[in-house]
């Protein structure tokens, strides 16, 4: 039987090795670039996985002051997409992960939710 000395650093052990699987994920997600599009692909949004937003398209076709409204409306709409691209992508690498660690599905990691 293990002592209990034992057993605390192997739980400190698979701490450590769940962190640096945490950190490199993070950095993962960050190299990952998901596309959010609204009216048809007029406004686009690139963005990375983790959410950072890296470059804004809008086509010069909308470039007219009465369009403002609907510029605004459709730049929105191209971050909302690009979100929720960014939030399933970010999703499925956890499960991915927690799948590689033996977690259960569903299993939240403290601070990474």
């Amino acid at each position: 039987m293990k002592s209990m000395e034992e057993m605390i650093q192997a739980a400190q052990k698979a701490a450590e090795t769940i962190q640096t699987q945490m950190n490199e994920m993070q950095v993962k997600l960050d190299a990952i670039e998901v596309e959010g599009v609204s009216g048809g692909g007029l406004v686009k949004v690139r963005a990375s996985a983790k959410g950072r937003i890296l470059r804004v398209e809008i086509d010069e076709s909308l470039m007219k002051p009465e369009e403002k409204q609907m510029v605004e409306d459709l730049v929105t709409a191209a971050f909302n997409d690009a979100r929720d691209k960014a939030d399933r992508v970010s999703a499925e690498e956890m499960r991915r992960i927690q799948g590689g660690m033996g977690l259960p599905p569903g299993f939240n990691l403290p601070g990474l939710g």
